[in-house]
């Protein structure tokens, strides 16, 4: 009886605010970028307060920053925004299966159960620091300096002051102007086979990704990743929140074949202490 209430009580919050799912998932479409405002941790306050508040001291260079400020609150909060939504509609294709019970309410680490099983359901793009250690492993260095190496055959540089990223774009366009399709095609594969080895060996991810979290969200609870990466461009992987054409049959299956083996047995260290967590993952790739 608990059951059948609790099932009935899937995002009752959202439901009484009247959300319209299916314009939801086309206005998530009208997002057609995705850059984080504030720093690296997306702390938009820490970021305005360190770049302008305490560092310029003159009024009227604070005034002529009003349009960079408002790009960055703006992509702050579009950013958030899809973030937030996008989790919905993801969470939601869980809890509407009958074998899932919602968390109702604030209850640590608990988005709903599975068969009795409690589950922290994390969404999350394939990691760039693991794809890097694995394409190093892979082409012998990093994703810089293997394009740097192959750039140097062809005369192309990237600008040495630029973010690794930047230089990565750069020297991608660059290869991409001369020609040399040969070279990306190249890279690509290697990412392409590091996200396949993940997916034939999914414990070693899933141990990497507890041993590598954030020491504010730290947790060693129950988790379900569900791992999303477009393999054509890895840039683009962000628009694979709202691919609900690819997401919803992979949840679908997942839960209608889901067993009492399907969460595995995580062990990891984190500041010296050892963990055991019961995890799994569900690989949502184009």
């Amino acid at each position: 009886m608990l059951d059948r209430y609790l099932q009935g009580k899937n995002h009752e919050w959202y439901t009484s605010i009247g959300v319209d799912e299916e314009k939801l998932k086309d206005d998530l479409y009208k997002v057609q970028y995705y850059a984080w405002g504030g720093d690296q941790n997306n702390s938009l306050d820490k970021h305005l307060v360190s770049r302008y508040v305490k560092v310029i001291s003159e009024y009227d260079e604070l005034v002529s920053k009003q349009g960079e400020i408002a790009n960055n609150a703006w992509n702050y909060v579009q950013n958030s925004w899809y973030n937030n939504w996008t989790s919905y509609l993801i969470e939601s294709l869980f809890k509407r299966h009958p074998r899932v019970i919602s968390a109702v309410g604030e209850i640590k680490s608990v988005d709903f159960f599975i068969d009795d099983y409690p589950v922290d359901l994390k969404v999350t793009f394939f990691p760039n620091q693991y794809m890097e250690e694995k394409i190093k492993a892979k082409l012998g260095k990093g994703i810089l300096s293997w394009l740097k190496s192959k750039g140097k055959e062809f005369g192309i540089t990237a600008c040495s002051d630029d973010s690794e990223s930047q230089q990565i774009y750069a020297l991608t366009e660059k290869l991409s102007e001369q020609g040399r399709n040969d070279v990306i095609k190249a890279l690509n594969d290697a990412k392409s086979g590091v996200i396949k080895d993940a997916q034939n060996n999914p414990v070693e991810l899933m141990t990497w990704l507890y041993a590598h979290q954030g020491e504010m969200r730290f947790g060693a609870e129950n988790r379900l990743f569900v791992i999303l990466a477009d393999s054509t461009d890895m840039n683009q992987s962000w628009k694979m929140k709202r691919a609900f054409s690819l997401i919803e049959p992979k949840v679908q299956n997942y839960l209608d074949t889901f067993t009492n083996e399907s969460l595995k047995k995580i062990g990891f260290s984190f500041k010296k202490q050892n963990y055991t967590s019961l995890a799994d993952v569900i690989f949502v790739v184009k």
